[in-house]
């Protein structure tokens, strides 16, 4: 999992998750203006003492549309904001990294037994996806990302996450508040506080395809009280100003009563 500089080479890596359910689209098509393609292997970054590897790949502009293959999605990448919300400039380093984009072209879907199972999102979806997930892409100035329909956590229609609505066996849980005083009564600052594990189900998936193609709804429904594995899942914070979790119902380990 590393990201590897060289002078003329560059690859951006990264992981993320999937879906099943939709049509196939026509293959997005870009103008021949198009000079090249950045890609990247799917993983996440880490720097190396001494050793920093990059790869890329440059498409000539005769190349001007891109078909995903079956199961898999390509989105265009939401600009990272460059700004807080009082307006003041954020340097590259202190950006949130996007996790969320438009969907542009999907593939064909894929085959479970004998049964076609068509993608979850169509072209023109909102989407969420794993942080370090797909192949990142570079056409006529704009990031795109290529992954797997089980790489995308769910699809998001507004810019709160409250509205997110989970795909396959996804699920997305609003997360306890952190106690704000210790046992002794010690008020406890952000950076010390207890990340909790516990939550309250917002909503869930249709759940996974099986081996026939028949989709198998999750046992889990909103309202329920949860524990989660702690290192699971995406992390997001929602305009109520409360955070919220998006992951696997395999990664919720209890039922609380």
């Amino acid at each position: 999992m590393a990201t590897a500089q060289l002078t003329t080479l560059s690859i951006s890596t990264r992981n993320l998750v999937s879906f099943q359910g939709l049509r196939a689209s026509e293959a997005v098509k870009f103008g021949p203006s198009v000079g090249h393609l950045t890609v990247g292997t799917g993983l996440s970054q880490r720097s190396f003492k001494g050793l920093v590897v990059k790869a890329a790949t440059i498409v000539t502009p005769k190349y001007t549309a891109i078909k995903p293959l079956g199961d898999r999605v390509l989105v265009k990448i939401q600009i990272a904001e460059e700004k807080t919300g009082g307006g003041i400039l954020l340097p590259t380093t202190a950006q949130t990294k996007p996790q969320g984009g438009e969907v542009v072209a999907i593939g064909e879907g894929k085959t479970a037994g004998n049964t076609k199972v068509d993608l979850s999102v169509k072209t023109g979806n909102q989407v969420v996806y794993s942080k370090y997930a797909g192949t990142e892409l570079e056409f006529n100035g704009s990031k795109h990302l290529i992954l797997k329909d089980d790489d995308i956590v769910g699809i998001l229609e507004t810019d709160d996450v409250k509205d997110l609505k989970p795909l396959n066996d996804r699920v997305l849980i609003k997360v306890a508040e952190a106690e704000e005083k210790t046992a002794g009564g010690l008020l406890l600052t952000e950076a010390t506080k207890e990340k909790p594990s516990i939550g309250t189900v917002i909503a869930v998936g249709p759940g996974t395809v099986d081996e026939e193609g028949k989709r198998k709804p999750l046992s889990l429904t909103p309202g329920s009280t949860v524990m989660y594995s702690k290192y699971a899942g995406n992390d997001f914070k929602g305009k109520d100003g409360l955070e919220y979790i998006a992951l696997r119902a395999s990664d919720v380990i209890a039922i609380l009563s």
